[in-house]
């Protein structure tokens, strides 16, 4: 296809997303609009397989069955919106047997290391999932932190351009929310046992680290994102949306949020 052909193709699709139409299975994408669209879905699906192989761990650290049946919930659903996604991926030429054998997705970095928006080599999962979990009250502290925002998220997802995409978000993001309320109720239960010390701690280390996911207000991804109507607000105003929602949280619990 001529250079003026590929421009043209991308042109028409821009104009039909401006009007509202939504792009269907099947149909032949712009190169700008599939890498796009292909970052966002592999993201999501290395993110939601880091994040299941590093809350697996945290089972047995329940302190009771209602607890360690809670986490192992958490970490199914992931593995369930990770299939969601994968199966979207299968029209782009990804074997999903083969790719969920690709990485070491329970690998993690020391926990001293601080990644911020830097990109590492391998997978594509969010920084935040490169780093190690250290106890219950620590993965309680991340799943209710990285719940909240993945429903900000996710939540604009449902919304995307791509169809598959916004009807897959649509329940994965009604699961993200039960996360949130799990979090929360597990949170409180361990802070009225053993006090807001540990759970303090926990939200000094991770809340950075979570509000970096939302990556650089300067993303010239964000800025093609919104104009293939795959996400419609900029990284900066997804993040203010999280921190008044787990700030939120946060002062229920007694706890501080980080300055």
């Amino acid at each position: 296809m001529a250079m003026d052909d590929k421009a043209l193709l991308e042109n028409d699709l821009i104009e039909r997303i401006s009007k509202g139409d939504k792009i269907q299975q099947g149909e032949t994408l712009p190169a700008g609009y599939r890498s796009e669209l292909l970052r966002l879905m592999v993201v999501f699906v290395d993110s939601q397989l880091a994040g299941a192989a590093g809350f697996a761990n945290m089972i047995n650290f329940g302190p009771g069955l209602r607890e360690r049946r809670n986490a192992a919930q958490i970490v199914a659903d992931r593995f369930d919106h990770a299939e969601k996604v994968l199966d979207l991926l299968k029209e782009f030429n990804v074997e999903p047997r083969l790719y969920v054998s690709s990485h070491a997705w329970s690998s993690r970095l020391d926990r001293t290391i601080d990644l911020g928006n830097r990109r590492i080599g391998g997978d594509k999962r969010l920084n935040v999932f490169h780093y190690p979990i250290e106890g219950w009250v620590d993965a309680l502290v991340l799943n209710m932190l990285m719940g909240t925002a993945s429903v900000v998220q996710l939540g604009e997802l449902r919304h995307a351009s791509y169809a598959p995409l916004a009807a897959a978000m649509t329940d994965i993001v009604k699961s993200e929310q039960s996360h949130i309320e799990i979090g929360e109720k597990g949170l409180q239960d361990a802070i009225d046992h053993d006090g807001l010390a540990a759970a303090q701690a926990a939200v000094e280390y991770w809340y950075p680290r979570v509000a970096a996911t939302f990556g650089r207000s300067d993303s010239e991804h964000t800025a093609r994102f919104k104009q293939f109507g795959l996400m419609k607000q900029a990284n900066d105003e997804r993040q203010a949306a999280w921190e008044g929602q787990v700030n939120d949280i946060l002062g229920r619990l007694g706890l501080e949020t980080p300055a």
